[in-house]
């Protein structure tokens, strides 16, 4: 068990905080240093310094995966953390607890009519992709939205041939800023995917109705180099991994599984299918 004043503490400075928060939004998966750098505008030693202190306090693990480093959080300490502050320090009080007791009620997920968001940074591709393929695959079953927290004002045209030649409508496609789901009458979401890390690490409000997050991020294919067919090609892996992990969601038992059970599985889509490209 890791010692609480110690993970306070740790927690308790700006950077350390930041970092942390920031690693929970990619959680079960790692990050690298360079990339938390990049999203939070640390000096490389100063990251540094806070993932040894976080590392330290056991609040995050470290992996090595080829040439790179993953950070992670703990996910064990972090419940340990929210349980102690809330059971202990708070001594389970209802009138402190009744919405964090709400959201996790053990009830099995109804098996119709889910509204499911796909966020990238530029939703161009990835993130449409995503929503075509929920679309079709999903059987009525779900509907499927796209955003971007930068959109462009075109979808990209690799990708529209992509999705013609698979067979999708692409008539009612466009490019969305993120903010548009946020507003009052927008759908209440019951799952919210992000699908490339920028947007993973940007900054987000809490979900309405607390939906059940997943990071399914991939290489962004419009970064693709090389000729016309080096790119196409790029695009068209993307679909396809993005095609193996909806087609995966889409066939999960609903039905029978709870909200927690559900996370589990929607995490272990993105490390299966990450380990197996």
């Amino acid at each position: 068990m890791i010692s609480a004043s110690h993970a306070f503490a740790m927690l308790g400075h700006p950077g350390r905080l930041a970092v942390f928060r920031l690693m929970m939004r990619f959680a079960p998966q790692g990050i690298r240093p360079t990339e938390i750098a990049e999203a939070l505008s640390l000096k490389q030693n100063t990251l540094s310094h806070h993932l040894a202190d976080l590392a330290e306090a056991g609040l995050i693990t470290v992996r090595r995966q080829g040439r790179s480093l993953f950070y992670a959080v703990d996910l064990d300490a972090a419940e340990a953390l929210v349980g102690y502050l809330a059971l202990d320090v708070g001594r389970g009080r209802p009138d402190l607890l009744s919405r964090l007791l709400d959201a996790r009620k053990d009830v099995t997920m109804r098996d119709t009519d889910f509204d499911v968001l796909f966020i990238c940074s530029g939703n161009s591709a990835r993130s449409i992709f995503a929503e075509a393929l929920l679309r079709d695959l999903g059987q009525g079953r779900f509907q499927a939205f796209s955003a971007g927290t930068r959109p462009g004002s075109a979808l990209n045209p690799f990708a529209l041939d992509v999705l013609r030649r698979n067979g999708h409508d692409i008539s009612g496609l466009r490019s969305k800023h993120v903010s548009e789901f946020q507003q009052p009458g927008a759908p209440i979401m019951d799952f919210v995917f992000t699908v490339c890390d920028t947007a993973a690490a940007e900054e987000c409000p809490p979900w309405p109705g607390q939906p059940i997050t997943g990071h399914w991020g991939l290489p962004d294919p419009v970064k693709a180099a090389g000729t016309d067919a080096d790119r196409a090609l790029a695009f068209a892996r993307t679909y396809a991994a993005l095609r193996r992990r909806i087609m995966a969601f889409v066939e999960l038992p609903f039905e029978s599984l709870t909200r927690l059970s559900l996370q589990t599985h929607v995490d272990a889509i993105a490390i299966d299918h990450d380990e197996k490209a």
